[in-house]
């Protein structure tokens, strides 16, 4: 028999691998509570007191551990300390992209009170500002959520009736009906240092002047798709928060589109709120200009074509963001990328790891990326690419759509739009890890780029057919790339880097 005070000091994996092990087999606490009385109805937990094992909260007695094995058919020292395997403690993420996380134990010092005390802490010696761990916290979120919230999207119904386009005067009326008024203003764009040291043109596009009066640079009537995000924005504010942002400005060029204080060293609630109310307002202005069905729609009968922002005249920007919330197809990535290694947007709905930092330039990018690449390139065009990328350890199959743009700054960046193809092989019957490997030795031994091998064509065309993407097909006719997440873990031969 194991002592009571032994049990509590190899517990700290338990509740982690309880309730990791308990979605694995799609069961509720109330379904696993219920097994439980059907094996031992004396030793049995309750749901509230599972919840409170998964939590960390409480302790079970060795006899309601041994229930519990039961349950799942695994010995009862699988779910103290002595077995702490990494799939048992990894959260699992389902579908969900974003990178892998962590399991947050021994849960007490993961508690709310010490997370709150430790963070602020954290972020003052590493030199993130509490504005950056909000967008990071977001991004997760969003990522977490695979692009999908529909309150946003049916509050932005409700405004616009899902019309598509709506013209500038079409938006120009929903801001006067939520009160606003318009003016404008003249200011040119001005140098700006971001707090990555990369040094872009920043142009104050609007602000609020008293509590109704929206005020609109000039230089917004020279790109009426920008012109429009912003009315949009300004919309969802309205809408989404009663409340005032006097002090806020949007901006273009710089870190974000924001400017509501300077940046913290150190977190404040207020950061977290405001980037919160950022990225509600930004999603509500991409629903608002691309209703989710209609939008969906013309995609489909297009092909997923970048160029088909000109039809319903927004931007490339808000069409590819809305591309990721709004296809059957989960598992998308999206950057918004800024010489020489900044990423301004992120979102990954398939796990991609990042090619460079949002939060820091990295000294050592893989530059056959095709966000990477495009930088480099004058051509406006839009490109497709096929690339190969080892992640957690097995290579993956991603196409996707680059097209470089200049922002009304007169900043050049790339904004790239792409998917993860081992998923849609593998619903096909394929194996997705051998034709990755395929092409993974083909360009290794072609000196990290070669057309893609016989085996491979005709699994990627029907998979382009089924998802009715059209630059799949693009990408195929070009030579596949073999990428990898850092210049350090370089996987050609030779080594980019020597």
């Amino acid at each position: 028999m194991t002592s009571r005070k032994s049990l509590i000091r190899q517990s700290h994996f338990l509740g982690t691998k309880l309730r990791n092990l308990r979605k694995r087999h799609g069961l509720t606490i109330e379904d696993l509570s219920a097994r439980c009385i059907r094996i031992d109805p004396e030793y049995a937990p309750s749901v509230s007191y599972l919840s409170m094992i998964e939590r960390g909260k409480r302790v079970p007695s060795e006899a309601m551990l041994e229930v519990i094995s039961e349950v799942f058919q695994k010995p009862l020292l699988w779910f103290l300390d002595d077995e702490p395997a990494p799939e048992a403690t990894t959260p699992a993420k389902g579908n969900s992209g974003g990178i892998s996380g962590m399991p947050l134990e021994p849960g007490f010092l993961f508690s709310q009170d010490i997370l709150q005390i430790a963070i602020p802490e954290l972020l003052s010696q590493t030199g993130v500002s509490g504005q950056q761990f909000a967008h990071l916290l977001i991004r997760a979120y969003q990522e977490h959520h695979q692009n999908h919230f529909p309150d946003l999207e049916r509050a932005a119904e409700d405004i616009g009736q899902r019309r598509m386009p709506l013209s500038t005067q079409d938006l120009l009326e929903l801001i006067a009906q939520q009160g606003y008024k318009v003016d404008w203003f003249d200011e040119p764009a001005q140098p700006k240092m971001d707090n990555t040291g990369i040094t872009t043109h920043q142009l104050r596009s609007s602000y609020m002047k008293g509590a109704n009066t929206l005020m609109l640079n000039r230089h917004l009537k020279q790109a009426p798709t920008r012109l429009k995000y912003e009315l949009a924005t300004y919309i969802g504010r309205r809408v989404l928060h009663r409340s005032e942002y006097n002090e806020q400005s949007m901006t273009i060029g710089g870190s974000q589109n924001w400017q509501q204080r300077q940046s913290h060293s150190h977190i404040e609630a207020a950061d977290v709120l405001a980037a919160w109310r950022d990225f509600e307002c930004s999603f509500f202005a991409g629903a608002l200009l691309c209703p989710k069905a209609p939008f969906r729609q013309l995609l489909d009968r297009y092909g997923y074509s970048i160029d088909i922002h000109r039809q319903i005249e927004v931007s490339p920007a808000v069409a590819m963001r809305r591309m990721t919330a709004v296809s059957s197809y989960p598992h998308w990535h999206y950057f918004d990328a800024y010489s020489p290694g900044k990423l301004k947007a992120v979102y990954r709905g398939n796990g991609i790891p990042l090619p460079w930092g949002n939060m820091r330039t990295v000294d050592d990018p893989c530059q056959h990326w095709a966000v990477f690449r495009k930088l480099s390139e004058s051509n406006a065009n839009s490109s497709a690419q096929i690339s190969v990328l080892h992640v957690n350890g097995q290579p993956r199959i991603y196409c996707c759509d680059s097209v470089r743009v200049q922002d009304l700054a007169n900043n050049p960046h790339v904004l790239c739009a792409g998917i993860d193809l081992n998923p849609a092989l593998e619903a096909q019957g394929h194996n997705a890890n051998e034709l990755a490997e395929l092409v993974k030795q083909n360009c290794s031994e072609n000196g990290g780029s070669a057309l893609l091998p016989s085996a491979l064509r005709q699994p990627l065309t029907s998979v382009a057919k089924i998802l009715n993407i059209g630059w799949i097909e693009q990408g195929m006719a070009s030579p596949a790339h073999l990428i990898c997440a850092k210049g350090s873990e370089c996987p050609r031969n030779p080594s980019c880097y020597g």
